[in-house]
């Protein structure tokens, strides 16, 4: 456990030797799903789940995953095919963990339940869990491209997002949570 939470705390200091170890360690999959799970749960602790009810953040945790699969594999399609540099070589499993722990930041958003510190501490999260992805995808596409890693996260999330909106759209669903 201790490996463990060394991993979480080097993911949210975005050190970049952590993402290149978690990218070359498949048995690392588990716990980018854990991260990511932690993360959501975090959210709805500190967000509105908490007066929702439990099925609310049980679907919003669910949500996260679901989101966090699409996004990971939409960067690697992008980031591996349409805009690759001449070293990127990487696969769908090297991204789902680079990618589960730069959900890490998001942790934080547990902060939400006291008073007044919901706003700020869903959107320094935000913020800090886009630039951990950005992190996270140079190094798993082996970019030396900052803003190329910039542009394969963006363009991945708005896709995503797309999807994730026509889903609910057609399904009916409420959106309950933000995904991690």
């Amino acid at each position: 456990m201790t490996e463990f939470k060394d991993r979480l705390v080097r993911a949210s200091k975005l050190d970049t030797s952590l993402y290149e170890e978690v990218e070359n360690d498949p048995k690392a999959l588990g716990e980018a799903t854990l991260v990511v799970v932690l993360s959501s749960v975090a959210a709805g602790i500190g967000g509105p789940a908490p007066q929702l009810g439990l099925g609310s953040l049980l679907a919003g945790t669910i949500v996260s995953l679901l989101a966090w699969y699409v996004w990971a594999y939409l960067t690697y399609v992008i980031g591996t095919k349409l805009l690759p540099e001449a070293a990127t070589q990487a696969d769908w499993g090297q991204l789902l963990r680079t990618t589960g722990f730069s959900s890490a930041p998001g942790l934080i958003r547990v902060l939400g339940v006291i008073p007044g510190l919901a706003g700020i501490t869903f959107l320094t999260a935000s913020i800090w869990m886009l630039i951990a992805m950005v992190v996270a995808v140079r190094q798993a596409l082996d970019y030396t491209s900052t803003p190329r890693a910039v542009g394969v996260c963006v363009i991945g999330w708005l896709i995503q997002a797309l999807i994730l909106a026509l889903f609910f759209t057609l399904t009916e669903t409420p959106i309950v949570t933000i995904p991690a």
